[in-house]
């Protein structure tokens, strides 16, 4: 059941992870490859693997949330020139989006019914 008058979500049963980056160095050396690893971030988002990302708050580390399973995420994750680089360590956190607003239907590629 994917999204009904009833229901003000959808089903997607999509797999995602939630991946956490905490620097492991100075803020200068983060600051020093921030064009790298934006550019990762539009590769990434231009591949419909990322839903959002952003600093954390404070400032140690990130938080992104992308499309796909753990495998395939730690993967493309260990390119993140921040943690290729040493600049970050991650924690992966994979689940199955069981729900999510009918706006991220579309990103999660849930079909919803008129």
């Amino acid at each position: 059941m994917n999204g009904t008058a009833h229901e003000p979500f959808v089903r997607p049963g999509a797999p995602m992870c939630v991946v956490t980056l905490r620097y492991v160095a100075p803020l200068e050396a983060i600051d020093a490859a921030m064009a790298a690893h934006v550019g990762w971030l539009r590769q990434a988002y231009a591949n419909d693997l990322v839903i959002a990302s952003g600093r954390q708050v404070p400032r140690t580390g990130g938080v992104v949330v992308m499309r796909g399973d753990r495998e395939a995420v730690e993967a493309l994750v260990a390119t993140d020139p921040f943690v290729s680089g040493g600049l970050a360590e991650i924690e992966v956190v994979a689940f199955t989006a069981s729900m999510a607003a009918p706006a991220l239907a579309g990103l999660l590629g849930v079909q919803v019914a008129a």
